[in-house]
């Protein structure tokens, strides 16, 4: 995302706003399911983040990276889901497995490796959401620590101390599963 087509977008121009848009999509997608363990939602998620992002995009300031809060915005998209669509029951690991198979990239691959993932993935669905949300920023979406904490809208500290709870209970999730 270059400064120029930021600055193109940032004045209305759709054919910048649509190259925007193609790139962060996969990014949002990405989040959003990592999030919220549903593609229907992620799909909802991805789609509120675009327009809200459009809306917003004339506002941006660029203190922080475009795609950084961007991200920003899809987690509050997120947040927002989970106020208004509480659950009656607290989300199943084994049903996050069964839908999360949409993001697998590829059929093939070793079963060890496709083992390992889908225990990591049922692990990540059991952390409480703040944890899921830096675990997901810092490492899938491979942001820096700084940039995870502009986009969950916290400060640095609250994003190590997250991620270092986080790391320490998947680590204990993983020894009992292996």
């Amino acid at each position: 995302m270059d400064d120029q087509t930021i600055a193109a977008a940032r004045r209305g121009n759709r054919e910048a706003q649509a190259r925007l848009l193609r790139e962060l999509q996969d990014p949002w997608y990405r989040l959003t399911l990592s999030l919220l363990c549903d593609p229907e939602r992620a799909m909802d998620a991805t789609q509120e983040s675009a327009l809200r992002f459009l809306r917003q995009l004339p506002g941006f300031r660029g203190e922080s990276q475009l795609r950084t809060w961007a991200l920003g915005i899809a987690i509050n998209v997120v947040r927002e889901i989970r106020r208004s669509h509480r659950p009656t029951v607290e989300l199943d690991p084994e049903s996050y497995l069964a839908r999360a198979s949409v993001w697998e990239p590829s059929p093939e691959g070793s079963a060890e490796l496709s083992e390992r993932r889908d225990c990591l993935h049922a692990s990540l669905a059991g952390l409480p959401h703040r944890q899921r949300e830096a675990v997901v920023l810092r490492f899938f979406e491979e942001m820096s620590v700084e940039q995870t904490a502009v986009a969950m809208n916290c400060a640095v500290g609250t994003v190590k101390a997250t991620v270092h709870q986080a790391l320490r209970t998947l680590r204990e999730k993983l020894k009992m599963l292996v």
